[in-house]
């Protein structure tokens, strides 16, 4: 025995590995939960009433940027920002993105899931985002 024994590891050549992640992607992509948040993230972006509603909130936001930091925004400030955040999330088109994106959030979940279990390794963990 070897001192660089695998432990009955496979190892795949790396254009393998890419062409496998081009599948699975591809794969993604044409399922319900892709599509329904394609076309939900395309209604909201040519939805005019819902951008500027998204714009007025981050405007007023970002004006209170500092003061949230510090945590001190005056009552009426917080009143008129939960306003606007209510405003544009009530729209249908907003409404309608994030039930979308939630649903293939919960699909990707259970896609990683399936994905730890097949190779033994907490895939969410091993390419979950770092630090930057």
């Amino acid at each position: 025995m070897t001192d660089y024994d695998l432990n009955e590891l496979e190892l795949a050549p790396p254009e393998v590995v890419r062409q496998a992640a081009r599948d699975f992607a591809a794969a993604l992509a044409e399922t319900p939960q892709f599509k329904a948040y394609e076309e939900a993230a395309e209604r909201l972006n040519h939805d005019t009433e819902a951008q500027r509603a998204i714009e007025a909130f981050e405007t007023k936001q970002q004006s209170l940027q500092a003061m949230l930091m510090l945590n001190a925004v005056s009552e009426a400030d917080q009143a008129e920002l939960q306003r606007l955040k209510r405003a544009f999330s009530s729209l249908p088109a907003v409404v309608a993105y994030f039930q979308a994106q939630a649903d293939l959030m919960t699909l990707c979940q259970a896609i990683g899931d399936l994905l730890s279990q097949a190779i033994g390794l907490d895939y969410a963990a091993a390419c979950g985002s770092g630090c930057c």
